[in-house]
């Protein structure tokens, strides 16, 4: 068993709320029915195909046999791909469709397909890899929109329904319960914060859409935890307040901009809350304070154990870690903490955590799939550092690799990522990126 994404290949889930308001649950003959509210729900959720091209390297041939057989592995191949999803309609009047990264990541052309049978070619905003969020537009027609929910107030037991394309199965709809709130730990990517639910959710459903009672948005389902890809009744989906932050950023920047607390710490449990004395067992303890971060600014001490934020009850530091980031930078929180016992709050303007993993779109085709972020070169100037680069990517082809720092392009000095992106724009034909590699000087030729 093991934690699959469900998209352009699967789909998952999320939690919600009751019945008690909003659309009718019932249909006119008084039997329970959540057709209603499926009827003005459905035409928000889209099916999304893609297409694109992937590198790929063949097998490594062991050094003994390369005289008879040569290296396969010098000459990456390309191979077409195609895939499936799901996607959700959160802006009616700006065409805004959010769907899950892996759906379309790498998509040469992404068709969205609507409920009454319409197509549309969408262009992709931006997105982010570590919360596995993207951002598409289609041009506006006639569209309808999902209302979101808040998602802090989702309690586990709620029943919640799943809408999406499972194995090309459009508009299909399962049903279920929250099973569980601030999943973390799963390896799914960067920031985990998933609702857990049982509504059935398949290859496919990724990007769609998981609704409460009232046909309201709690989360994005992303992923599935069975055998073989196949669902055993437990799916995890994005919280609609995380999805909600997220795009809020890569509609204005074109690029998620992290928030930053600055303290190092892990979870709280019974163990822990022993050896300091504590009557908390659940909660982010602070195990160091960063100098000169948001965290010290606003007083926040070695020791503390923080336990909400925004009144948002947290169960450990992967949650408050992934609710921060998605805040973003310059964003002001409230964080509720145990200090000495005592129960306190704090107000916390978050920092940037500085890194953006470059898209396509963002600066040039050949920089997408390295992870950046400003930094200093080994001689102590403002530059760039180069903290990831994504195995066969178009950085990794051109000749980037992790640790290298950039420090100038066309034998012009760049001290920042934004000033990178303004130089890189601006070249023409070939672009020279002068970049410092352990003790190393050398140019990255980009044509």
């Amino acid at each position: 068993m093991g934690v699959v994404f469900i998209a352009a290949v699967f789909s998952a889930m999320i939690g919600a709320s009751s019945a008690s308001a909003g659309i009718p649950f019932f249909s006119d003959d008084e039997m329970p029915s959540l057709a209603p509210m499926l009827e003005e729900t459905t035409p928000a959720i889209v099916s999304i195909a893609v297409k694109g091209t992937q590198t790929t390297s063949r097998q490594e041939v062991p050094e003994m046999f390369r005289y008879f057989f040569g290296n396969p592995n010098q000459q990456p191949r390309e191979r077409e791909f195609r895939g499936l999803g799901s996607g959700v309609i959160i802006d009616a009047e700006k065409g805004y469709i959010v769907t899950n990264n892996h759906v379309v990541d790498n998509a040469d052309s992404i068709l969205v397909k609507m409920s009454d049978g319409r197509e549309f070619e969408a262009e992709k905003l931006g997105a982010d890899a570590q919360s596995d969020i993207a951002l598409l537009k289609i041009e506006p027609d006639n569209l309808t929109q999902v209302k979101l929910a808040n998602s802090d107030k989702v309690r586990v037991g709620d029943f919640v329904v799943a809408i999406g394309n499972p194995f090309g199965l459009s508009q299909t709809v399962t049903s279920g319960i929250v099973s569980a709130l601030g999943r973390s730990g799963l390896n799914i990517g960067g920031y985990e914060d998933f609702i857990q639910t049982d509504a059935s959710i398949n290859r496919g459903n990724s990007g769609g859409a998981l609704v409460n009672l009232r046909g309201e948005l709690v989360g994005i389902n992303t992923a599935i935890f069975g055998p073989n890809g196949g669902n055993v009744g437990i799916g995890f989906a994005i919280p609609s307040n995380m999805m909600k932050n997220l795009v809020d950023q890569i509609s204005e920047f074109g690029e998620v901009r992290r928030g930053l607390l600055g303290i190092i710490g892990g979870d709280v449990d019974a163990g822990l809350a022993e050896a300091v004395n504590s009557d908390i067992n659940y909660g982010a303890f602070v195990n160091e304070v960063v100098p000169d971060s948001a965290a010290e600014k606003a007083g926040i001490d070695a020791g503390d154990i923080i336990v909400a934020i925004d009144d948002n009850e947290i169960s450990s530091f992967n949650e408050l870690r992934a609710k921060v980031a998605s805040k973003g930078a310059g964003a002001e929180v409230e964080l509720s903490i145990i200090r000495n016992g005592k129960k306190q709050s704090v107000n916390v303007v978050l920092d940037s955590d500085g890194s953006v993993t470059i898209e396509e779109k963002d600066i040039h085709p050949a920089l997408e799939g390295a992870d950046l972020s400003n930094g200093r070169s080994r001689r102590g100037n403002d530059a760039i550092e180069v903290n990831e680069v994504a195995e066969n990517s178009p950085a990794a082809r051109v000749g980037f690799r992790e640790g290298d720092v950039i420090v100038g392009v066309n034998r012009k000095r760049v001290a920042n990522i934004a000033q990178l992106t303004e130089a890189v724009e601006a070249s023409k034909d070939v672009i020279a990126i002068s970049i410092q590699r352990g003790n190393s000087d050398l140019f990255v030729i980009i044509r």
